[in-house]
Parts: structure tokens; sequence; C-alpha cells
């Protein structure tokens, strides 16, 4: 800004040229190296536009909004394969993903320390994955759909709901107005896997645009590398269809309405098993069917005259089927559900002053069948919302929300929730946020990695009139963040620092360490908390190199029975970097590394010595890696790697040689199950 700069000479040319927008250009002779001042003169036409440059980060954060959220782009997605959105999280340090078990493949993530299904997801703002697709819904969503995600850690909005504990994700689907005509993506691995993804959109005429996704995906070959006698990996295939239009009338009114249509069938269990002609006591095996059918609408009003006044309505509906048996275990469970939210967003004498209000109504039907044994719920919830922003000043600005709802099993409840924001100077935000939480928890769902063992399931009602006896699950979450950019010479170094704390006032605790033959679920009768801290760093050290890396420790800590115990089968640290290259502006490579720490096992000293586990596992480094070439004409293939270096359990089935006997369990496992796993795909873009 002052006009200092050094410049290397150039020894094929000793003519420098100066300019500087709004000035004339000059140009001296510079014939050695040394200090020389140039004085440039105002020019006579002065330039009646600028045009700005920004290399956006793949996921970049807001130094302005209250909320601290990160915007995790499409281009963040491409750095990995990315199949679906359990696997979408691989270069994103806030979330952790690992396997359920190690038979029916269910990939599960976790933020804070805390299981996926306290997370509350959305899709465009309308509660998605949730109920019994609380594990398996990551799955129905393939990567390729996704447009960008917004992932904040703490409490947010309470326009969503009040289940929201750990953090929310609201996942952008690509809709009638995007860039792409046409978008295909088709995908192959070692592991037999075959996917294709489609997207294609049509304007209708000036008001209306329509868009159509289809997925299909198969694996179809039996692995079993660690020898064991069952599947590494489920067989079985997939499909998805969305179908969905929009309507604007170019005048301040907007409509959406879609379905979704998702079939997921997966056979896992021991090698040879059939579902169709095997003996199901004789060969241990587990199928899972799932289909799932879903509608959503919204409908928009602005008034041009008053843009800050904006009336919106949103609905969904599901229907859930999903019929499953674990060796000789049977789960069949059925959800219907029905989703309403009316939200009128306006000011208060100016637009330094915000405000947003409505109503929603949220209706759950669930019918589960474990082994003989019929669990019936039906759960509604009307409630009414209502938040205030400020954001009168460049520097501090503050969101607070609350809401009351009263569900039909466990009464009135509210919802508090504050974001504070605070930014001392145009590079520096400390932020603060706090709020409650609540759901109420699908137990069988959530947890299905259960069913692939013998242990005996107990559920401890306390009371016969709520969902399986027991209560909602209640948390309140307080958190601190800080970002910063700091100048590196003439880099930027984004730095990024969270803490959060979340205490459980109710939790359903899922207990292995009562016995090893057993999996209770009760209330919590003692104290459960996470404390979590997140250290984050991104820097382009040049042009072409972009480095993100992360250290994350997470202290969660649940009583089990009357011991206070670290949560099982959760790595406390996960240190994590992060290096994408773009060598040449069609290539580009992506490579990251994680380090995880011992994690605890569930207690296994009721087992005789050939059937138990230490109290604890090593650490483990997991690598992933990939590189793509793209054309002008929108065309790019991709070849990639998932663990690398092949780190695996090989024995990750507690039991495996006699699946009826008492000791078999596969729920314990810390670790990958599959071992190196190679991949390569296309995509194709019309524009």
């Amino acid at each position: 800004m002052n006009g200092y700069f050094n410049i290397r000479m150039n020894p094929k040319s000793k003519y420098l040229v100066v300019s500087y927008v709004g000035y004339a250009p000059d140009t001296v002779y510079i014939e050695k190296a040394g200090s020389v001042n140039i004085v440039i003169a105002e020019a006579q036409n002065i330039l009646d536009a600028v045009e700005i440059t920004h290399k956006k980060r793949t996921t970049e954060i807001s130094y302005l909004e209250t909320v601290k959220v990160h915007q995790i782009s499409s281009k963040e997605l491409l750095k990995a394969a990315c199949c679906n959105l359990a696997e979408s999280f691989d270069t994103t340090p806030a979330v952790d993903a690992s396997m359920t078990d190690a038979v029916t493949g269910t990939r599960k993530i976790e933020m804070l320390g805390l299981a996926g299904p306290y997370v509350q997801i959305t899709r465009e703002n309308i509660p998605d994955i949730r109920g019994l697709a609380a594990l398996q819904g990551l799955a129905s969503t393939p990567g390729p759909w996704v447009e960008g995600m917004q992932l904040n850690m703490g409490a947010g909005s309470v326009v969503n709901g009040f289940e929201s504990i750990t953090g929310q994700i609201n996942v952008e689907l690509r809709k009638p107005c995007h860039e792409d005509k046409m978008y295909f993506n088709a995908y192959g691995s070692q592991a037999a896997r075959l996917e294709l993804n489609t997207f294609a959109k049509n304007e209708i005429n000036d008001k209306w645009s329509t868009a159509t996704m289809l997925h299909a995906s198969t694996r179809s070959q039996r692995r079993d590398h660690n020898h064991d006698g069952f599947l590494d990996m489920p067989i079985g295939k997939q499909f998805g269809f969305i179908n969905r239009w929009k309507w604007t009338n170019n005048n301040g009114q907007e409509a959406q309405i879609g379905m979704k249509l998702t079939f997921i069938d997966n056979i896992s269990g021991q090698k040879e098993f059939d579902p169709l002609i095997s003996a199901r006591n004789q060969i241990w095996g587990a199928n899972m069917t799932t289909q799932r059918a879903e509608v959503w609408g919204k409908r928009g009003f602005v008034n041009l005259a008053t843009p800050y006044k904006t009336l919106g309505f949103q609905f969904s509906g599901v229907y859930h089927d999903q019929k499953s048996q674990f060796g000789l275990r049977r789960y069949d469970a059925t959800q219907k559900s029905l989703y309403f939210n009316m939200i009128y967003q306006s000011i208060i004498d100016n637009t330094d002053h915000q405000v947003r209000m409505g109503s929603s109504f949220q209706y759950d039907n669930y019918n589960e069948v474990v082994s003989t044994t019929l669990y019936e719920r039906n759960e509604w919830v009307p409630g009414i919302f209502g938040e205030y922003t400020y954001k009168g000043s460049e520097k501090f600005s503050i969101l607070a929300g609350g809401r009351a709802d009263y569900h039909n099993n466990f009464g009135l409840f509210f919802t508090p929730r504050l974001n504070v924001r605070y930014a001392p100077n145009q590079k520096t935000v400390f932020r603060f946020a706090a709020g409650r939480g609540q759901k109420t928890a699908s137990i069988f769902a959530e947890n299905i990695g259960i069913f692939a063992s013998n242990r005996e399931i107990i559920v401890e009602s306390s009371n016969a009139k709520t969902p399986y006896g027991l209560q909602a699950e209640v948390a309140w979450n307080i958190g601190v963040s800080l970002t910063k950019e700091i100048e590196v010479g003439s880099k930027i170094l984004a730095l990024s620092m969270d803490y959060n704390r979340i205490d459980f006032t109710n939790q359903i605790v899922v207990d292995f360490d009562r016995t090893a033959r057993q999996v209770a679920f009760y209330n919590l009768k003692g104290q459960s908390y996470s404390n979590s801290t997140q250290l984050q760093a991104e820097i382009s050290p040049t042009s072409w190199i972009d480095l993100r890396l992360a250290y994350r420790y997470n202290d969660v800590n649940t009583t089990y029975g009357e011991q206070l115990l670290r949560k099982p089968l959760v790595s406390p640290q996960r240190a994590f970097a992060n290096v994408a290259l773009h060598p040449g502006k069609s290539w580009t490579i992506d490579y990251t590394i994680n380090w995880l720490s011992a994690v605890r096992i569930p207690s296994t000293s009721a087992n005789d010595e050939a059937h138990r586990w230490p109290d604890t596992s090593p650490s483990y480094f997991l690598t992933n890696a990939q590189i793509s070439k793209s054309w002008k004409n929108n065309f790019e293939v991709y070849l990639g790697g998932e663990n690398i270096f092949n780190y695996r359990l090989e024995h990750p089935i507690i039991g495996s040689h006699a699946p009826f006997g008492e000791y078999f369990d596969s729920s314990l496992a810390w670790g990958p199950i599959m071992g190196i796993n190679i991949y390569a795909g296309v995509r194709y873009s019309i524009k």
C-alpha cells in the first residue's frame, strides 16, 4: 500500500514497467541491483471498473456470519472418490468416519466424539437423515449428487428443529438451476464396486425447470482377505432416483417440489451364505433390504417492495421399510414421517435488527420387530420458534433464538440457543455458542452393529408410555472458537481453533461393558460428557500447493453402570494432513494421511482366554491418495487409492469359527476391515 516492493533482476531485460490502478504506467531502465525511487502520475482517464481475483478455498469459513459454518464445496468432495455421503468427509477434520461392525459394512460418522445421530443432518434445510435412516441414510445420498454442504459444530439455529446436539450438516443437492446441463460419473474399484451417477436438467420455460438424478451401484465379488470365513464387505446393489421441479413467477414467488426413491439390498456374513438357499442355522448370514420413498416441497414469498420480508413453507413426507435378518435374529422396521415448517422473516426498524419466527410440526410412526418382540411408537411434536439477529456493527453480531415444543410422550420442553461473534479486526473472529438439544433415540437403527453378534439385547425400560420405555436424550452444548488469518510473507495462514463441551442431562447408554455376552440400553445414571478441542491450519505456500493440517482431541466419558469410563471404540486423538497439488491447470493430486490414537475396547474378561481381546487397541495410520486429469471439454478421469498402506484388522471378529456360539461378536471392530482399495473413474459434464 505504501509502494514498497522487491523484485528480482531479469538478465533478459533491464526495463521495469510500473503500474497502479488510477495512475499512468511508467517504464524505467534498471542498470544494476539496488534501490530506486519511481514517481508515477495520476492517469487522465481513471478506470471505471476494477476486477478482483480471489482464489477460493475448497472449504471456507465466513468471517462475517454469526454462526461459524464450514462451507464445503463440490471441489472438496472431488478430492476423494466420495461415492456417498458417509464417504464425503475423508478430507474434513471435523468429522470422523468408520465402520459400525466387521460384518454389515455400515459406515458411521462422528462429530465432537459422539455418534452421527447426534448431528442434525438436513437436506436443503429440511430434516433428512434421522430415525431408521440414522446410519443407512448416509449411504442413500450419492456424493456426485451433492452440490455442497454447510457444517457447523455446536449450537446453531433453532429454525430447523430441536434435534441438533453436536452440530448440523446441511446438504445441498444439484438443482434445476445448476450450471451443469448434464453430468455423468462412473466409478469402479478393485473391490468389485461399480457405480454410475447421472444428473440432467431441463428448462421448460421462463417459469418452470426440472432436474433428474439417477444412481446405480453394485458389489458382486465375495472377498475374504483375512481368511476368517466372513466377507470383508457385503455384496449387493443399490438404486436411487430423484426428480425435482422449480417454479418462479419472476415477481418474488418461488416453489420447489421433489421426490426421491431408494432401494438398497446388501448380503453379508459367511462367504458361502446365500439367503435364498442357505440353511440359516448352519451358515451365518445377514441380509438387509431397504425401500424408501420421500417427497418434499417448498413455497416462498418475497415482497419486492420490502425484500426483507419473506414467508416460506417447507413440507416433507417419508416412508421407510427395512427387512433384515442377522443369523437367527430378525429385525424388520417401518417408519412413516411427516414434517411441516413455516418461517417468516422481517426486520425491526432497520436491517441491523432481523427477526425470524414460525411454527413446525413433526410426526413419526415406527414399528420395529426384533426377533419376536414388537416395538411401536407414535410421536407428534408441534412447536413454535423465534430468532433475533443483531448485525449493527462490523465487529459484533448476535443470534439469539428459542423454541417451545410439545412432545406427546415427553411433554413441553424448551430449546434456547445463543451465538455471539466478535471481530476485533478484519482478520480475527471470536465466536461463542451455547444451546440445548433433544432427540428420541432409535436404539436399534442407530446401533445396527449389535445384530452382528450373539450378544443378548436388554432394554431396561422405565416408563411404558415412552419409546422403548426410555427417556429422551437431552444435552447442553457450549463452544468457543477463534478464526484468524496471519500474513506469512506474501501468503495467508488461516488458523482455526475450536473447543466444545457437551453435558448430557439424559442419554441412552449403550453398555457393552456389563458383560461380553450382553448389550444393555438404559437411561443415564450419572455423568456423560464430551470435551472436544480441534486445531486447524491452512496455507498455500505456492500457487499450486494447498496444505491443510489439523489435530483433534476428544475426551468423551459416560457412566456405565456405576463406573465413569471413556467411550469405547472412539479414538481420543486424531492428527490429519491433506496436501492438494495443482502442477498444471488440468492436473490435481490429493494426498491425505490420518493418525488415530488407541481406543478403549469394551471388556471381554467374561470370555475364556481364547476369545478375549486386550483392553486397548494400538494406534495406526490411514492414508488416501488421488490423481485426476481434466480436459477443456469438461471430461475428467481420476485414479486413487484408499488405505494405501494396507492397514487392517487381521481378526476383526471374535469367535468367527463358531458364529452360532456364545462368543461370536463382530461389533467391537475398531479399525478398517478392508485393506488397500484402488479405484478409478470418469466425470463428464455439459455446461
